[in-house]
């Protein structure tokens, strides 16, 4: 059997059921028969007051990457986020480390003599 299922209220109303990566340990489970089923937990804190815990790590290394010496037109970070009835949300682990997958993007613009370079070279190539 999987991780525990954790129901996390929303704050609009309603609730999201999401399993967690934590082992059952027996409190959670209800034998019926030979099946064996899993209760829900009720989680302490809303799904956004969760995921809330993350967003400052998320928003420092956003910001520190946008204000180096040559900032990027884009950045995007990636990351895993595991829930928990107890703690919320925090940042997911393979190992005893974090991953961060991190994509910093430039849109060059070529200058005017690069884009009659490339024009030159689209002409010949037409041409060929």
């Amino acid at each position: 059997m999987g991780g525990r299922l954790v129901e996390f209220p929303l704050q609009g109303g309603g609730s999201i059921l999401v399993e967690t990566s934590e082992l059952s340990e027996g409190r959670d489970q209800v034998t019926r028969g030979l099946r064996q089923e899993r209760s829900i937990e009720n989680a302490q804190q809303t799904f956004e007051q969760a995921i809330a815990r993350v967003q400052p790590a998320a928003e420092a290394i956003i910001g520190r990457l946008r204000f180096i010496s040559d900032p990027p037109d884009e950045v995007h970070v990636e990351f895993g986020l595991e829930l928990s009835a107890e703690a919320g949300a925090f940042i997911a682990s393979a190992s005893t480390t974090a991953n961060f997958k991190v994509s910093l993007t430039w849109h060059i613009e070529p200058d005017d003599h690069a884009k009659g370079m490339i024009e030159q070279q689209d002409e010949a190539a037409a041409r060929s």
